[in-house]
């Protein structure tokens, strides 16, 4: 049986529970199966039984620890004893569950438990352990394991707290006493079961005499009746809350409160001055800003909101006056022009008044106020004025060119004798139909008028100071161009008429109308007749509806489209003008072939096909048929006949054609591309099986006995140049190795020059020169190609 004890008293009454049973009411047993607490289910013993013991293991429910303990040794908790326990040292205590071993210890042999770390109930408030006595040879339990509760106990270690801090609050300025303006709230980590350590009372630190705050709820109140927020709109409050009901040695916490009084329509509008006086020129525009005024109201936002309004004044209908939302200001706006030779100057009386009125303030005085304010009008060089900015004009479409059409007239405001000159805004005459009279104003054409063309036009007319060119007045002039009958009607549309072989005498085949670019007065009247010849033929007539339309019938049936594919009908229209106008126009109608409810299958000529072909026909075409046979069996024969060709197809050389090479060569060092002692000597012994006419692929070598070259220079240059023709005709002629087809060749040849001879090198290994170039073999491997070829002049080949 194990015991649990806080202090040495708990031995006594361990001993006193093994001689006598524990009644049901007096002890927690703690369930050895389940571990749980719960009351012991015997009952009271017989007291004739012989009294023996249960093994169980009797705990009290908890134990407790000071939190924050600051000894410098463990804390004591509490002891645990076996009644095996002998006191011999074979039972063994065991602690285990939350916090064992790190914060809670054991002593093994005697049972006691310490605390070895600081606890903080605010971390933790309880600790669930298990204790149980083990053999200590063994290990073997020699007790249930029993279980309790560590309980931590609370001291005032935390002071209070305001989680929602700092605060932010308003209040209505003008607020009567004791009105509620924020609750604040602070907490306390204290356990608030245990003592006073969580109970909270607020006071206000910083604030008075202007607020006040409830000691047990935290609530907040004005202290102070009727604040004005135009005097001081803000307040700074600090509000203490104190634990340990606010006895000294609680542990307290500030917040601040910031409480701003928020605006209510406590203060009317009032205007700066009484007398307003402003100067604008009379050429201000129409709906201009003439003045800006504004009534001072020390309220704010919709509070601080006013309308103005004109209450009497000279010259109604003048000026107008708005609210400008964003600055509230009145805007005095001009509504007709100024003319300073009229008026100079203007008075109005001006009211403001608030927008929105609060009725528990009215007693405070009127929400309103007036002032009066003078426009002065100040006068400006104008330009001239029309008499009327819009004339209108009427001329006839038949006027003559300058025909008076109307008078436009014009003055200085500023001065009535002023001399004005008028002239026509081309932009608005670009066709310069009209003319103006520069003094006088008289408008007259120009040209002859066209009304179907432009029947109306829209002059602008300037009028300009003679003294001040700058100066220049507008007119608008509105010219209408009378008709006249001009004009003759002609057909609405091009009509195509078509009329049915199986067409019936007396049937309507078309229904025409006419229009006229004419627009008499009393409207249009049309009259319609078949013209001339046309009147008394015998397949159509006219009939006129005096509807300003006319219908074409037919005389008679039996139309044919063989007979007559089209008939050509001429109408007479004339109109109802004064003089009358009229015009030919023609109706074609073509006949057609149609089905049974007379829509046209076809129309026109019938094509009529040809039966056969006459005997002279035939014999063309066969005589065109034998002719292209013969000519096609001429040219298989040709081809036949053709020669088969002197050479071999693969030996062929098909460049039958002038070979040009581009190349340039690489000058005298470049003894590879071409061999130029050749072209300059005329008796060269070549290889016969060289071409001559290609750059051969291999060196050649050639060879020139001195006894057999030729000098030329003591000849004529044309002789020069015939014999050195005719050499190379003669080796070409006899060259097997040539082409069997004429091709052009080119030698370097230049004759024999001018008196100072040809200043090329080239020529210097071909030519006698008494010079000796023996020294170039001694300069070295650079000069070896010149030395070969000036070098010694009994060499006999040279490496081309």
């Amino acid at each position: 049986m194990i015991w649990w004890c806080c202090s040495g008293i708990c031995r006594a009454l361990a001993l006193l529970a093994l001689l006598f049973p524990l009644q049901e009411r007096s002890c927690w047993g703690l369930n050895p199966s389940s571990g749980d607490l719960e009351k012991s289910p015997h009952s009271d013993p017989d007291p004739w039984d012989v009294p023996h013991r249960n093994r169980r293991s009797w705990v009290w429910n908890q134990f407790f620890v000071l939190e924050e303990y600051t000894g410098n040794e463990p804390l004591y908790v509490g002891k645990l004893h076996s009644d095996v326990d002998k006191g011999d040292g074979k039972v063994k205590y065991v602690l285990s569950g939350e916090g064992a071993t790190s914060i809670f210890t054991i002593d093994e042999n005697t049972g006691d438990i310490h605390a070895t770390k600081r606890l903080d109930r605010e971390a933790q408030a309880y600790y669930t352990l298990q204790a149980q006595a083990v053999d200590r040879l063994t290990n073997l339990p020699v007790e249930p394991r029993s279980e309790f509760v560590v309980k931590v106990q609370d001291i005032n270690d935390n002071e209070p707290k305001f989680p929602d801090g700092p605060y932010l609050a308003g209040v209505p300025e003008m607020s009567p006493l004791g009105t509620m303006v924020v609750q604040v709230v602070a907490t306390d980590a204290d356990d608030p079961t245990y003592g006073n350590s969580a109970r909270v009372v607020y006071s206000i630190e910083h604030g008075h005499p202007y607020f006040s705050v409830e000691p047990k709820t935290g609530v907040i109140r004005t202290a102070l009746p009727n604040m004005d927020r135009e005097t001081r709109d803000q307040y700074v409050l600090v509000i203490q809350a104190k634990d340990m009901v606010g006895q000294m040695g609680g542990l307290s916490g500030t917040t601040s409160v910031t409480v701003t009084l928020t605006d209510v329509n406590d203060n009317p509008p009032r205007f700066a001055h009484k007398n307003y006086q402003y100067t604008v020129l009379e050429s201000l525009l129409v709906q201009s800003v003439v003045a800006r005024i504004k009534a001072v109201d020390a309220d704010i936002g919709s509070n601080a909101e006013m309308d103005y309004r004109i209450m009497d004044g000279d010259g109604p209908g003048m000026f107008n006056i708005t609210t400008d939302e964003d600055t509230q200001d009145g805007v005095i706006m001009l509504l007709k022009p100024l003319d300073f030779e009229t008026k100079s100057s203007f008075s109005l009386r001006i009211e403001a008044t608030n927008r929105n009125i609060d009725s528990s303030f009215l007693s405070l005085g009127p929400f309103s106020d007036t002032t009066s304010v003078k426009v002065t009008v100040e006068d400006v060089n104008e330009p001239p004025v029309f008499s009327t900015l819009l004339s209108k004009m009427v001329v006839s479409e038949d006027a003559k060119v300058g025909t008076s059409i109307g008078r436009v007239s014009a003055h200085d405001p500023d001065n009535s004798n002023s001399p004005i000159r008028y002239s026509i805004d081309r932009n608005t005459d670009l066709e310069r139909f009209f003319n103006v009279d520069a003094l006088s104003g008289v408008i007259s054409t120009a040209k002859l008028l066209d009304r179907e063309a432009n029947s109306v036009h829209n002059l602008t007319i300037f009028a300009i100071e003679s003294h001040d060119p700058t100066q220049i007045g507008k007119g608008i002039t509105l010219i209408t161009v009378q008709d006249i009958n001009d004009n003759a009607p002609v057909f609405a549309i091009d009509y195509e008429t078509l009329l049915c072989e199986n067409a019936i005498p007396g049937q309507v085949i078309q229904t025409i109308s006419a229009v006229d670019k004419d627009e008499p007065l009393s409207g249009h009247r049309f009259y319609f007749a078949l013209a001339g010849p046309a009147a008394g033929n015998l397949n159509f007539t006219l009939r006129d509806n005096k509807d300003n339309t006319a219908s074409i019938l037919t005389k008679r049936g039996g139309f044919r489209r063989r007979e007559q594919p089209v008939y050509r009908l001429p109408v007479l229209i004339v109109d109802s003008g004064s003089p009358a106008l009229s015009s030919t126009n023609t109706l074609s109608v073509r006949v057609c072939d149609c089905d049974s409810d007379g829509v046209a299958l076809s129309c026109g000529a019938v094509a009529y096909t040809a039966t056969g072909l006459s005997t002279g026909a035939l014999l063309a075409i066969l005589g065109c048929i034998i002719t292209l046979l013969v000519m096609v069996l001429l040219i298989v024969t040709m081809r036949r006949r053709r020669k088969e060709p002197l050479i071999l197809e693969e030996e062929r050389d098909i460049r039958e054609n002038i070979v040009r090479y581009d190349d340039e060569g690489g000058g005298e060092e470049d003894t590879e591309a071409f061999d130029m002692v050749t072209l300059r000597n005329l008796n060269v012994i070549r290889d016969p099986n060289v071409r001559r006419d290609v750059t051969p692929d291999t060196p050649t070598f050639f060879h020139y006995p001195s006894a057999s070259r030729p000098s030329y220079k003591s000849l004529p240059d044309n002789v020069v140049f015939r014999e050195f023709i005719w050499e190379r005709l003669k080796d070409a002629d006899v060259d097997p190795s040539a082409p069997p087809y004429d091709s052009l060749q080119t030698y370097a040849f230049e004759g024999s020059g001018s008196v100072a001879e040809s200043l090329s090198s080239l020529e210097s290994l071909s030519t006698d020169s008494d010079q000796n170039y023996d020294y170039l073999s001694n300069w070295g491997p650079r000069f070896k190609k010149l030395a070969d070829l000036y070098g010694n002049s009994d060499s006999t080949t040279v490496l081309s």
